[in-house]
């Protein structure tokens, strides 16, 4: 039974200050689109398009007495705070089908940005719904239906000079991941949840959740939290020689992947890995 969800549909990474940001993802090798205003909104967003999934930089452009969650975070530190799943076909069907496995949606609600293009603003829009937190524990997110992808996805905007095409999982940290796997059992079907070493990974369509417990050697932002986004590039070694061309400083681990610190990317670990 289809739990009504394709995978992931975009992160979002918080910043404090969005052109800076904007400058360090350009210069790790990122295209980022136009910026985009929330509608009645003080926040703003600069967007890092994939064909089928994307990362976001949110910030405040001006006070917003509404935008805790994104205040709180930015008040502790910067980095990846939550993640949007994407709908197989639309919001209310997913809802539905959350429905059908006893969890509890929200009612699907409307959102608007006006995204700022040279020849004049556009509206992209959006259904989202939630899930109670209980229900995905360890894990801030909520379900994204993109209703205009088509002016969001320009073709000018994925092509990435790092060689990036997607998102390949999404690694947390938390307490006891053990406890974790009935959740995501209920909601991605027990066939979808694998035991490893340090905890649990999770299948959610065409990327992965891995959940971890904290390294002992400290460090970490405390659970629970996300501390790495796995990207895929088309090659490792075009990825490191762009690294390289921009100064930029990363680790080759064991398993050939690369590492970029948390301190290049807004508090994000980038882990780049083939295929």
């Amino acid at each position: 039974m289809s739990n009504g969800i394709a995978g992931i549909d975009h992160i979002i990474v918080g910043v404090r200050d969005l052109e800076t940001a904007r400058r360090g993802w350009q210069r790790l090798g990122f295209t980022l689109t136009s910026r985009g205003r929330h509608i009645g909104q003080g926040t703003a967003n600069y967007c890092i398009m994939f064909p089928r999934d994307y990362l976001e930089l949110l910030g405040f452009v001006e006070r917003d007495e509404h935008a805790h969650r994104l205040e709180t975070f930015l008040a502790q530190h910067e980095g990846a705070m939550s993640l949007a799943f994407a709908p197989e076909r639309d919001a209310e069907a997913t809802a539905a089908a959350l429905v059908a496995r006893g969890l509890h949606p929200s009612p699907p609600r409307a959102l608007g940005r006006a995204l700022e293009l040279p020849d004049g603003s556009v509206t992209p829009r959006f259904s989202l719904l939630n899930l109670p937190p209980e229900e995905t524990p360890a894990l801030d997110c909520f379900i994204c239906g993109q209703l205009t992808p088509e002016l969001v996805r320009r073709p000018e905007w994925l092509t990435h000079p790092n060689g990036v095409t997607g998102i390949a999982a999404v690694h947390l940290v938390a307490d006891d991941p053990a406890t974790l796997a009935p959740s995501y059992c209920r909601l991605f079907g027990a066939e979808n949840v694998a035991a490893t070493g340090a905890g649990i990974a999770v299948d959610t369509g065409r990327n992965r959740l891995v959940f971890s417990r904290p390294a002992l050697s400290g460090g970490e932002i405390p659970p629970p939290a996300i501390t790495a986004l796995e990207l895929r590039v088309a090659s490792r070694a075009a990825a490191a020689a762009h690294l390289k061309g921009a100064g930029i400083a990363f680790m080759e681990l064991p398993d050939g992947r690369l590492s970029v610190s948390p301190a290049q990317a807004n508090g994000a670990t980038l882990l780049l890995s083939e295929g």
